[in-house]
């Protein structure tokens, strides 16, 4: 008898035995290239041997300590290294178990900031639309993910959101990507007004859009403007990092490309590489002074909070994607992977748009290219080229709802930084045959 609840009651996954570097393979033995890295989180691909040895050297040291009680070597170690390579201003770590768990940590923390600072009437968040932050009501209510949020709406807090900084769709004929990025951003300005600025906590965004959009970055100059917006009115900026951070796009922190540092950032995925579940919300200064300062005590907590073998296994993956340089590797064979989707679907008649930055890269699926025109809802065009995908020995991310929750397709992918030349040769071709079948 199976007793575990699956994600899909109706559909039975395969079992997993081992992995292999960029390859997953099941009890039958067949073979899968992880294109996704599950859903962006093997940064280092299966099997690393430096990871699982930290793991085991940390265990025959020390499993578990309460953080209410005790710190850990594994976890000091991790925060260090982390702020020495984070955004300017940022000098704290908070970690916890996940992306949700982080997400709903810097929520937290950013309503007792204002709670500490003498500013209690602010009590809102922005966001935008055709974002996602987690599924914990917290994260899910702040996100714009409609088809997540929608059996839920009735128990949710949810924030406001506006439009997305999605060029492909949203910039006008003639209008300069610079302009767009500066009209998007513009649109947190006058959600602000319309709810009162003195009511506001922060905005909530992803510095490169993952699931809900496919791998789609913001328009040259936007997040400069959103950092002008927030500083103006001060309210915080918070980036959600989980999906798009640690290396993903080329760069450690996601956000070093448009040039800003956030007031809280929230990783996680990479972060562990898939060896250990870790996330962590990461802070300024001035954040955790006005705690210390005031109350000396941040209202939150989970039982595994800097879990010092998740850590231990964290701190290894990021020596690696640091010192060990697989983030320039990252941006580098990120390079190589989207000139392989470029040669392969630039004018594949149902690929409307290619787009994203280093290892995360997403094609948007149409109908029609002249028009954008996505497919019909009920084709559930994503579902079958997941399954087609997965039946050709590739995992991939699609996802529909792209547009607006309910119409549009896209592919996100993800694969591990160690990919070679040959692999992503073969993801592509084991994308395009998918395709071919499905569409």
């Amino acid at each position: 008898m199976n007793h575990v609840f699956p994600r899909n009651p109706k559909s039975l996954p395969p079992i997993a035995m081992r992995g292999e570097g960029v390859y997953l393979y099941d009890s039958t033995g067949k073979q899968y290239l992880d294109g996704s890295g599950g859903a962006a989180v093997s940064c280092l691909g299966h099997g690393d041997a430096d990871v699982t040895s930290a793991i085991k050297a940390q265990l025959d040291k020390l499993a578990f300590a309460h953080t209410g009680f005790l710190s850990s070597e594994p976890a000091e170690s991790l925060a260090d290294r982390l702020v020495a390579h984070a955004p300017a201003g940022i000098d704290r770590v908070y970690f916890v178990s996940g992306g949700s768990e982080a997400v709903e940590a810097a929520m937290k923390l950013a309503r007792q900031y204002m709670i500490e600072i003498g500013q209690p009437e602010r009590s809102k968040f922005i966001a935008r639309k055709q974002s996602y932050h987690g599924n914990t009501l917290g994260a899910l209510g702040t996100g714009g993910n409609m088809w997540r949020r929608a059996p839920f709406d009735a128990v949710m807090v949810s924030a406001s959101h506006i439009e997305p900084c999605y060029a492909y769709r949203l910039r006008e004929d003639g209008e300069s990507e610079a302009d767009y990025g500066l009209r998007a951003a513009n649109a947190l300005e006058a959600e602000l007004l319309r709810l009162g600025p003195e009511n506001v906590i922060g905005f909530l965004a992803e510095p490169v859009v993952g699931a809900t959009l496919g791998a789609v970055p913001a328009a040259p100059g936007y997040f400069t403007r959103i950092r002008e917006i927030c500083d103006h009115y001060g309210i915080l900026l918070i980036l959600d990092e989980v999906m798009c951070g640690m290396g993903r796009t080329g760069r450690l922190f996601a956000c070093e490309a448009d040039g800003v540092s956030p007031d809280i950032v929230t990783i996680a995925k990479g972060l562990g590489g898939g060896y250990q579940p870790i996330g962590a919300m990461l802070c300024q200064g001035k954040i955790y002074d006005a705690i210390r300062e005031g109350s000396g005590f941040f209202q939150h907590g989970h039982t595994y909070i800097g879990h010092p073998v998740a850590c231990a296994a964290a701190d290894a993956v990021l020596k690696k994607l640091t010192e060990g340089g697989m983030v320039a590797r990252a941006a580098r064979m990120g390079a190589r992977l989207e000139a392989a989707l470029r040669n392969a679907f630039g004018q594949h008649p149902h690929i409307g748009d290619i787009r994203g930055r280093g290892m995360f890269q997403g094609l948007e699926i149409v109908r029609d290219r002249e028009s954008k025109d996505p497919f019909a809802p009920g084709l559930n065009v994503a579902a079958r080229l997941k399954k087609a995908a997965f039946a050709n020995g590739l995992i991939c991310y699609p996802m529909g709802g792209t547009i607006d929750g309910q119409r549009g397709d896209h592919i996100l992918l993800a694969p591990p930084f160690i990919i070679t030349d040959a692999q992503i040769d073969e993801l592509v071709g084991k994308l395009a045959t998918s395709l071919v079948e499905v569409l």
